[in-house]
């Protein structure tokens, strides 16, 4: 201390204190105003001259096949309420939760910008932001010049722009047109954007007829629309209810008993008005269609666009899989590993304020696709787990390695080639010659192990072996199989990197719509057809302005070869990898299939098919790393298919069975081999099928004879 006292008694040493924090002073006011300018430099801050309160563009809306509303695009997708047609409740909630010194700032609190920077230097960590209602009003005004989602270091000028308009708007509007403005344009989640349009989605009823837990719900939305989507998430909705009702009371505008009172209050939500919580990634999908046809049109002409969707079909496969994927996250699956990365649900729970859209996210992800066969038309399509959170589509825009359900592909190729489903193979390790100067490689099954056992080619598909699967390969060679591949409608395999061995086992990586209606060449015993989301567009009057030319199914196969591999998959769902999760769970539709897992656990899928749907189910993380260990597309992925199809298939009729066209031949077969029966096979493994003249299995069981060593004729 003494040393302390004498250093600031040196009349010099106190001059050059002062001159140093007075340089550092100037510098650093001199960066503020650097960055202040450089922020709305070359008229990077949008001018509020053309903002007058609310203009009346008209939305355009968004049909299921049945006519039923979806959801409906546009900028001005609210119903104005002024502020003093509001329930008193509703600006109060508003002002507690988000704002709560809304009246005494001038468009900046600066008392929680300060507790912000205090928490970031002594808390390291940001526990809440400082946006005030004015500054988010600019961010919903100008949503593309004041980028919210811009995080870090690069969201600094983006902030600064919001603010400056927040300034602007403060001296061009009283407080109340502003909360006005606002209270009308924010995004309330389900499709809502302003309080009078999430009232009546929500509760049925005008925001000027809610009431304190009605419009506390509606403010909590505020923080973040998806999470606590009441619809969604009804436990977490009610959580943040009481947060924002907490915050009333502490505002003076309740009183305790008021306010424990309302807490209680029960959620009650109206009848659904709309569908856009369960289709966002199929809405967002034909939202990109109309756009790149009409242009802004889409927001502001009134269209009415009539689209593929079956709203029940969706729901079946939203419920499907989120069901299966919390269950996985839960481990309440056996015969795997223990799931050890965080789940949604805790994700979910930690996301703060700041952390709003994304395309890559840290938790398990998954989708699904269910095609008409015959037409293409999409009539279910889950892009991801919550559209909120990432927009990105993962059926249509990812890229994953197939895996095995990318096998038919190969072994459809050999069989067009002359291959016959009853040759034998070795299941055994073998070396692939790859070229010069390159190790040998020895292809692995799932299982890391080998049977040494001979199988026949039908078997080995059934089983997913890999090694048959590479020995049926290398009988064609890669280059027909991607060549094959393009002619299911796969569009992103090259030559110079794709045609290499490891594509027999799913090594490409592909757009999983695009195998997904690959498989309608199975389905539909030959020819494919393309995906198609809207069936018609209509002007406001109703003019039909757009009918997207339908492409005609695509010929790929000639019947036999398509009856012979159809039926080869419909083995592997009632004796093979799909048995024990599709047929033997009850799905007892005539369908076909294959599972699919990827190297090391990274991907799981499920791509099947009846006679009139071919779907898909997908399922994996974002930045491409193992599930689970002994993850399956069987465990994992395809009880989810089945209980998707099989509540789809409680509101259609079973198509039946597939019959061929040309000459078919039916023998009766061991269905633990696929090989002719004879008198001494079980009767209970014996099964009559079809097969196109030429291809059926002339080779006899071998298993079950009393000549065979050992056999004593059991089963």
């Amino acid at each position: 201390m003494a040393r302390i006292r004498g250093f600031w008694q040196n009349p010099r040493n106190r001059r050059n204190v002062g001159l140093t924090l007075l340089g550092g002073t100037v510098f650093f006011a001199f960066l503020l105003i650097g960055v202040w300018t450089r922020a709305c430099a070359n008229d990077r801050c949008p001018a509020i001259s053309g903002i007058n309160g609310n203009n009346e563009d008209q939305a355009s809306r968004i049909y299921a096949a049945d006519g039923r509303q979806i959801s409906d695009f546009g900028t001005t997708r609210r119903t104005v309420l002024s502020l003093t047609s509001m329930s008193p409740a509703v600006p109060a909630a508003f002002l507690a939760i988000e704002d709560k010194r809304f009246y005494q700032h001038h468009g900046v609190d600066w008392v929680r910008f300060f507790g912000t920077l205090k928490n970031i230097v002594f808390l390291h960590g940001l526990s809440q932001g400082f946006s005030t209602i004015t500054m988010q009003l600019a961010g919903n005004l100008f949503p593309e010049e004041i980028n919210r989602q811009i995080r870090g270091i690069k969201g600094i000028p983006r902030k600064i722009r919001e603010i400056r308009v927040a300034l602007a708007l403060e001296k061009k509007f009283t407080k109340s047109q502003i909360l006005e403005l606002y209270l009308n344009k924010i995004n309330l989640g389900n499709g809502a954007y302003g309080v009078e349009a999430a009232a009546r989605r929500y509760f049925g009823k005008s925001a000027s007829d809610v009431n304190v837990a009605e419009a506390a719900s509606l403010a909590a939305l505020a923080k973040a629309p998806e999470t606590y989507n009441p619809r969604k998430h009804p436990t977490s909705a009610v959580r943040r209810r009481n947060v924002v009702i907490e915050a009333m009371r502490d505002a003076g505008n309740l009183t305790t008993e008021e306010a424990e009172g309302w807490k209680a209050f029960p959620l009650t939500l109206s009848a659904r008005s709309d569908y856009q919580d369960v289709a966002e990634y199929f809405v967002e999908y034909v939202r990109q269609i109309v756009q790149a046809k009409f242009g802004s049109e889409v927001y502001t002409g009134g269209l009415r666009i009539y689209t593929t969707l079956d709203l029940d079909a969706q729901q079946a496969a939203v419920t499907a899989l989120n069901v299966q994927l919390e269950k996985i996250e839960a481990n309440g699956i056996t015969g795997v590993g223990r799931f050890t990365h965080q789940s949604y649900r805790d994700y979910m729970e930690k996301k703060s304020d700041d952390d709003l859209e994304r395309s890559e996210t840290p938790y398990l992800q998954g989708g699904a696709v269910v095609l008409e066969a015959k037409t293409g038309n999409i009539i279910a399509l889950v892009g991801g787990r919550d559209f909120g959170d990432s927009k990105f589509n993962r059926m249509t825009q990812a890229l994953r390695q197939p895996g095995s359900s990318f096998k038919p592909i190969v072994y459809t190729t050999a069989v067009q080639a002359g291959l016959s489903l009853d040759q034998t193979f070795h299941d055994a390790a073998f070396p692939v010659q790859l070229g010069p100067n390159q190790d040998p490689w020895v292809p692995r099954n799932y299982e890391q192990h080998y049977s040494d056992s001979t199988l026949t080619v039908r078997q080995g598909l059934w089983q997913s072996k890999n090694t048959i699967a590479v020995h049926v390969g290398m009988t064609v060679g890669p280059q027909a199989v991607v060549d094959e591949a393009r002619k299911f409608g796969i569009t992103t395999l090259r030559d110079e990197t794709d045609a290499v061995p490891s594509i027999f086992l799913g090594s490409a990586a592909l757009h999983p719509i695009e195998l997904i209606a690959g498989y309608s060449v199975f389905a539909n015993l030959g020819p494919r057809v393309v995906p198609n989301a809207i069936l018609r567009v209509e002007d406001k009057n109703g003019k039909n302005i757009w009918s997207p030319q339908a492409t005609a199914p695509i010929p790929v196969l000639d019947p036999t070869t398509a009856f012979t591999m159809n039926q080869a998959l419909v083995g592997v769902v009632r004796y093979g990898t799909g048995a024990s999760s599709v047929y033997n769970a009850g799905f007892r539709i005539p369908a076909g299939g294959k599972t699919g897992t990827t190297s090391e656990y990274r991907d799981v899928w499920f791509i099947g098919f009846t006679r009139d749907l071919v779907a898909g189910v997908w399922m994996g993380f974002d930045n491409p790393q193992p599930i689970m260990k002994n993850a399956q597309g069987a465990k994992l992925a395809a009880p989810a298919w089945k209980a998707m199809m099989a509540e789809i298939y409680q509101r259609r009729n079973n198509p039946g069975d597939w019959v061929l066209a040309t000459d078919s031949i039916a023998v009766e077969v061991d269905k633990t081999n696929g090989l002719r029966a004879t008198p001494f096979c079980p009767a209970n493994l014996r099964e009559t099928r079809m097969f196109a003249k030429g291809t059926e299995p002339k080779e006899f069981c071998p298993i079950h004879s009393p000549f065979r060593p050992g056999s004593g004729g059991g089963n």
